[in-house]
């Protein structure tokens, strides 16, 4: 079969079941080979999937504020190696044993900096649901509770990137939905991609994990290997939500494809040293979860180091990462190749096994 029989034959066997809609799309060498909208946006109303669909981001959300953090760095805005009080002199966390942290950019990129979604405070919020309030007010409550570790000694998935989206908006004297308008979504006319919804008629309605899936309630709680989530998908309609960069945005599986071809090929951004930078491995060889094996982690998601060890047919340093309220994507530079996996359906298609059925249908040849 063809790469484009193998997708399609994927999705058929995921759909209604354990997928409600998606839209993928995979580009290589910067050209489209695949697009593809399938199943229902609003099952109860038998909406069909479109392209233009628009989904809440989650976790998609971070590579797009890491971008415009590179973005800066490149026109020498901020440094890597800045402290994060330069730009938040508020933001002071304590490391574990009582003791000021040395918080850098570089950390907060690379998920290296000690914040944890584990010790994110009831009065806080990672983006996915939890209390309102403003941005800063979120970040100065998080910043009250001590580290999961010191900074650099260890890589944790957590609040970094919405402390980046703080800095950001601190150095363009603005909130982060404009910073982020100016140096990437902007440029890249990304135009559905912004912390709220552009047209709620084209909102794909959200789908928890269920044979069938089940429309989320509000709010709606879940569970997979990594804990129990609850996800609030009424969140995106309100205007005084946080502007979370670590969770917050929606946009279209064509706005993330934007996005991610600038660090496949795509000119302009950013710089070519930089855009290899950002997908190299920056954590060395610092421990990661069971569940991670094979893999190290970049500016903008885990980087393949073993693919044996990771089960997965991709080369060595390709990059990938995904969001939970159902995506996932990889940049594989060896081979050129973009994939982009937006679903309205939770954890299925971000860390579920049609994010794995996909990947083997692309790469089977």
């Amino acid at each position: 079969m063809s790469l484009i029989e193998r997708v399609d034959a994927a999705i058929n066997a995921a759909l209604v079941q354990r997928i409600v809609g998606c839209v993928i799309l995979i580009n290589r060498d910067g050209q489209e080979i695949y697009a593809r909208a399938a199943g229902l946006a609003d099952r109860e109303a038998d909406v069909p999937m479109r392209r233009e669909a628009i989904f809440r981001l989650a976790s998609v959300t971070k590579p797009i504020v890491a971008t415009a953090v590179l973005r800066l760095v490149d026109l020498g805005l901020i440094g890597l190696n800045d402290k994060v009080t330069r730009y938040l002199p508020w933001f002071t966390p304590d490391n574990p044993d009582g003791s000021a942290a040395d918080i850098r950019i570089r950390h907060l990129l690379s998920h290296t900096s000690g914040l944890a979604y584990a010790n994110v405070p009831d009065n806080a919020s990672g983006g996915l649901s939890g209390r309102v309030n403003s941005l800063t007010e979120t970040l100065q409550n998080i910043a009250r509770v001590p580290l999961a570790f010191a900074p650099g000694s260890g890589w944790d998935y957590g609040t970094s990137i919405d402390v980046l989206g703080g800095v950001l908006a601190a150095i363009n004297g603005s909130n982060v939905e404009d910073a982020l308008g100016r140096h990437v979504t902007g440029p890249l006319d990304m135009t559905d991609a912004h912390f709220y919804v552009t047209d709620p008629a084209r909102l794909a309605v959200p789908y928890g994990d269920g044979a069938p899936p089940v429309r989320m309630g509000d709010p709606h709680v879940l569970g997979d290997q990594y804990g129990s989530t609850t996800f609030s998908p009424g969140r995106i309609f309100n205007p005084a939500a946080p502007q979370n960069g670590g969770a917050g945005m929606a946009g279209t599986a064509d706005d993330v494809m934007k996005m991610l071809e600038v660090y496949n090929g795509r000119p302009g951004l950013l710089a070519p040293e930089t855009v290899a930078m950002a997908l190299a491995n920056q954590i060395g060889d610092l421990p990661r979860r069971e569940n991670d094996a094979g893999k190290r982690f970049s500016f903008i998601g885990a980087v393949l180091q073993d693919p044996m060890a990771a089960n997965n047919p991709c080369p060595v340093g390709t990059v990938d990462w995904g969001g939970a309220w159902g995506h996932n994507w990889v940049v594989d530079p060896v081979n050129r190749i973009t994939i982009v996996v937006c679903t309205n359906t939770t954890f299925e298609g971000c860390n579920g096994p049609f994010r794995d059925d996909i990947l083997r249908a692309v790469y089977a040849a």
